[in-house]
Parts: structure tokens; C-alpha cells; sequence
């Protein structure tokens, strides 16, 4: 979306589509193989840097409980399941038809089944604190990072139409918002998680607008711990973010983050007839990114 905004302010281009997809399902997992280099793990962590480690860092470094995570975790999934319910979605959501074709003992006659997907599948209604404290950490055998306050595998896509203003008003559009500002910014690999602190007061500055200015933030939940981290350490509102639920519980498909969360700052903007919103994510490597928002609904 930033791409795009930056053509057509260069002339470029007067409309874009941008967005991105992402199947997680189909990532590669590691089976029986030969272990990495000990030599290598110690002296250059960077090469065997996981993510999941990342998070324990972090979770290590802030001070960010095991109990804190799972809360966290569980609110979102609460707050998931009560904007599906109530349809706030359904707007944003283009129904993704999926034939299945199963033998059934029978190949020459398998059974063949469309159904159509208008419903993330990943929010849980029988998650409770219960069940997330039985999870066991997968990262490090005393830490806080478990299957349950994590976010998911998720497939996914989204894109956003990019178009300047005065395009729209030939075309008749009306726009659901204004792109303001975007900016990244870097931070230690170790502590990815937390790019967004440094990333968020750049998008600000470039803005020309604080942080108490903004009324809604999107925050991707790749951890409950980073997320955590990043709502204290930036200043962040917590009734301000996610205030529909996030990653852990609808999903990271990581290529359509942006356009996915952006589609979901401005529909609730305009409900609640607000007007500022902050997108921001951390960037596995080091880094962090952030982009401001104005809703013209």
C-alpha cells in the first residue's frame, strides 16, 4: 500500500491494487535431519535466529509473564468470536468458494462438495485460561511462548484499491480513507518483535500527528509476548488496540498483513465514526513498520 501511495504521488500512477497472500500451510517442516552446527548456534546466533525465540526475548527482557501472555491470548479470541458474531467482517470478506473431492472407497464415484468460506476458521471458542496453561512452552523449556498465545498458520490474501484523489472523483469513488504516512525502522534481530517501537513515533513525526491524536491501532500479534512488549513499550492505549481481536486469534498470513489490517482499522473507523488510525507490525530480521490512516466515512 505504501508502494502504491508513493507511485501515485510521484505521478506514476493514478490507481493500484495492493495487497499480498500468503499459505502458510504449505511452508516446509522440518523432519528427521541432521542437527544444526553447535559451533554455529553459539558463536552466530543470527543464522539459527527462530522467531519463537525472538519472543522469548523479548518476553525475557520487558518482563512479560507466562500469565500476561495467555490473558492476552484469550482476549483476543474473545474479542474474534464477538465481531463475527456481531458481522463486523462481513464487509471486508469476499466469500472464497472450495470444491473438496473425497474417494470414499468408491474413486471411479468420489464425492464431490463446494462449500463457500465467509468465516476465519481460526478463532476458538473453546479456548479458556484452563487450557491455555496446560500448553507447554515450545520454545525454551521455562519460558512463556506456547502453542496458544501464538499466532497461527494461517492461508490467506488481501488487497486494498489504491487511487488519487482526483481519480476518485472522476471515477465517482468514494474513498474509505486517506494514506498519511508510512515509515520502517530497524532494531537487534534478537528482539524483532518489537520493530513497531521504533517504527510507530516515525510514522508520527512524518504525519504531523501524537500518538494520543490516533483513535484506533492495529497491531499484528505474531507473539501474545511481542504484542505485549509493544503496547508498553510505545505508550500504546490497550482499549485502542485490536479492539476485534488479532493474529493469535484470526491469523498472520504474513504477505497480506498490511492490506488485511488496513482493511480492518478503516471499516471500524467508520463505525465508530472516528477519524486517525495506526497499522503497525514487527518484520522478522529486525525490523518494524508503521502506517497512519485517516477514515473519510
Amino acid at each position: 500500500i505504501a508502494l502504491a501511495a508513493d507511485s501515485i504521488r510521484s505521478g506514476r500512477a493514478q490507481l493500484v491494487i495492493a495487497g499480498g497472500t500468503e499459505s502458510m500451510s504449505m511452508v516446509p517442516s522440518g523432519g528427521n535431519k541432521l542437527s544444526a552446527n553447535p559451533w554455529l548456534i553459539e558463536h552466530y546466533t543470527d543464522a539459527y535466529l527462530s522467531m519463537g525465540l525472538t519472543a522469548e526475548n523479548v518476553a525475557k527482557k520487558y518482563g512479560i509473564s507466562r500469565e500476561q501472555a495467555d490473558e492476552f491470548a484469550l482476549s483476543s479470541h474473545q474479542k474474534a468470536l464477538t465481531s463475527i458474531r456481531e458481522g463486523k467482517f462481513q464487509e471486508e470478506i469476499v466469500p472464497v468458494a472450495v470444491t473438496t473431492i473425497t474417494p470414499n472407497g468408491k474413486p471411479s464415484k468420489p464425492e464431490v462438495k463446494t462449500s463457500e468460506f465467509v468465516t476465519d476458521e481460526g478463532p476458538r471458542a473453546d479456548t479458556s485460561p484452563e487450557a491455555l496453561a496446560k500448553l507447554k512452552p515450545v520454545f525454551h523449556a521455562k519460558g512463556t511462548v506456547t502453542a496458544g498465545n501464538s499466532s497461527q498458520t494461517s492461508d490467506g490474501a488481501a488487497a486494498a484499491v489504491v487511487i488519487s484523489e482526483q481519480r476518485a472523483k472522476e471515477l465517482g469513488i468514494q474513498p474509505l480513507g486517506r494514506f498519511i504516512s508510512f515509515a520502517t525502522a530497524g532494531c537487534p534481530p534478537e528482539i524483532m518483535g518489537v520493530g513497531p517501537v521504533y517504527a510507530i513515533p516515525k510514522a508520527l513525526k512524518l504525519a504531523g500527528l501524537r500518538l494520543d491524536q490516533i483513535d484506533l491501532i492495529e497491531l499484528n500479534e505474531a507473539f501474545a509476548a511481542q504484542a505485549l512488549a509493544v503496547i508498553q513499550q510505545a505508550g500504546l492505549d490497550p482499549a485502542k488496540v485490536n479492539v476485534n481481536g488479532g493474529a493469535i486469534a484470526l491469523g498472520h498470513p504474513l504477505g497480506c498483513t498490511g492490506a488485511k489490517l488496513t482493511a480492518t482499522i478503516l471499516h471500524e473507523l467508520q463505525r465508530r465514526k472516528l477519524r486517525y488510525g495506526l497499522v503497525t507490525m514487527c518484520v522478522g530480521g529486525g525490523m518494524g513498520a508503521a502506517g497512519v490512516l485517516e477514515s473519510l466515512g
